[in-house]
């Protein structure tokens, strides 16, 4: 079984081998605020080795790997994990904090990206190219070489699942950065690849903080690709520093999505979807949906029928599995009650309510529901990343696609309405980079080409689009006579 403090938790794994750092930082337990364990400081050196441990391998054994046996190894990781769902899940809600059940669904998530990469590894083809007489000209998809890789602490294991796996099953070797917040899974995960028998320097785990390790990753020379993850600052930080280097960056940033509820909407179907996306770990997610704009003749009624949801939310401890569990920090905190702080001047529709005997030093926040809510009041302007939605009555559909559209951010969006017509013209209208008809996330598929556009990023990670970020495309023009 996995341990998830193993003396390799405090340890970088390096070119195959799990190795001492000077420094190392506490594991918190969100649900308590106690020191559990210990994680390594990783430094600008330990990335150093890591890039240099991963060029070997792209020089080596693992560069010159044919694909259909990388998405062997990838497949042998899948079934690893798939074997250690339970472990894994309580490792997660115990440094994550999120309820045993999304801990749960989370690894069994990181088992089906590393069976899809491994299937699709040898299916990215090139194409031939019809050209002038004389000429044979086709196309190659080739592997960037080193890769970054910096995830955030709110879905590590799936977060993995879709950068590393994808740039894995296309060939490229990995330097990964874990969140200092959220580094337990990371290193079980790259224990299991060990043991599925990835060569060494393939993957290389660097954990530490966001300003030394992580900057350093950023700005490497050595490094053909940074994927990352986060705050729509540190990806704009982390964009600045690879720009220096004139590499690719794939960032995956902030959200802010709306559902857009008509009065023609199942609200029995949508009303676990309108609720659940907002609160979904504890709203700490990029994709949460903390907008739900309703058109005025349903407002009372759907009201109603989410307060009432709301109202029976429970929030405790992670491994005791309620609806949410606590925030990932008392930072996280202290950040969300801020945005509680700026509501003071709304209606609160309803709140959830906490279990009896919370330990005194975890992060917990009340889900609080507001409305109506202004389009231009902060909270239905920033990200919050905690438990709050707000509730936006609008009328016509061109004034619920001006809201819908009325912020810096286009990650994911919901539309609920029976009319084929309106659900076709809204799905091109609303700038998003993903657009769910009548449900929301569409059960997070690892098929699904996901990514946003303004501040919520450019690149596609999931699907056949990750292995096509991952890849350089080579055109090769043969002149024969």
């Amino acid at each position: 079984m996995l341990d998830s403090l193993s003396p390799d938790t405090a340890r970088v794994l390096i070119g195959g081998a799990w190795r001492d750092t000077a420094e190392t930082l506490p594991v918190l337990n969100p649900s308590t605020g106690e020191e559990i364990g210990r994680i390594a400081r990783g430094t600008a050196q330990d990335i150093d080795d890591a890039v240099t441990a991963a060029q070997a391998a792209m020089d080596g054994d693992w560069g010159r790997m044919p694909a259909f046996e990388r998405g062997r190894i990838l497949t042998r990781i899948g079934r690893l994990v798939a074997e250690q769902v339970e472990a894994l899940a309580e490792m997660e809600a115990t440094d994550v904090g999120k309820p045993l059940k999304q801990a749960r669904a989370d690894a069994v998530a990181l088992a089906r990206y590393c069976e899809f990469y491994g299937g699709a590894a040898d299916k990215v083809h090139g194409t031939t190219i019809p050209y002038l007489d004389g000429y044979t000209v086709y196309t190659l998809r080739e592997p960037h070489g080193v890769t970054g890789h910096i995830i955030p602490w709110n879905y590590p294991m799936q977060i993995i699942g879709r950068s590393v796996g994808a740039a894995l099953a296309m060939g490229n070797a990995c330097v990964l950065k874990p969140a200092e917040d959220a580094c337990l899974t990371a290193l079980a995960f790259a224990r299991l690849a060990q043991e599925a028998g990835l060569p060494a320097g393939a993957l290389n785990v660097v954990p530490g903080l966001g300003s030394e390790a992580g900057a350093a990753l950023s700005a490497h020379p050595g490094i053909r690709h940074i994927s990352f993850t986060g705050s729509v600052a540190t990806g704009g930080a982390v964009q600045k520093a690879a720009g220096g280097n004139v590499i690719p960056v794939t960032l995956e940033l902030g959200g802010k999505g709306p559902q857009l509820v008509f009065e023609d909407a199942d609200l029995d179907a949508a009303l676990p979807f309108l609720v659940n996306a907002g609160l979904q770990n504890a709203g700490q997610t990029c994709s949460a949906s903390s907008r739900i704009l309703v058109q005025r003749p349903i407002w009372d009624e759907l009201v109603r029928r989410m307060s009432d949801a709301y109202a029976a939310k429970r929030v405790g401890p992670a491994m005791e599995d309620h609806d949410l569990g606590p925030l990932i920090s008392a930072v996280q905190k202290r950040r969300v009650e801020g945005f509680l702080d700026k509501g003071a001047d709304l209606p609160v529709l309803a709140r959830g309510a906490f279990v009896e005997g919370l330990p005194e030093g975890g992060n917990y926040v009340l889900p609080t529901l507001y409305g109506p809510v202004a389009q231009d009041h902060a909270l239905a302007q920033q990200e919050i990343f905690g438990p709050v939605q707000v509730v936006i009555p609008f009328d016509t559909e061109e004034e619920a696609v001006a809201i819908a559209n009325g912020t810096e951010f286009g990650l994911t969006s919901g539309i609920w309405t029976r009319d084929g017509a309106r659900q076709m013209r809204l799905a091109r209208a609303i700038r998003s980079g993903q657009v769910y008809i009548n449900n929301y996330g569409a059960g997070g598929g690892v098929e699904l080409p996901f990514g946003g556009i303004g501040k919520s990023g450019h690149g596609r990670e999931k699907g056949f689009e990750a292995l096509y970020g991952f890849s350089v495309l080579k055109t090769v023009a043969a002149y024969h006579g």
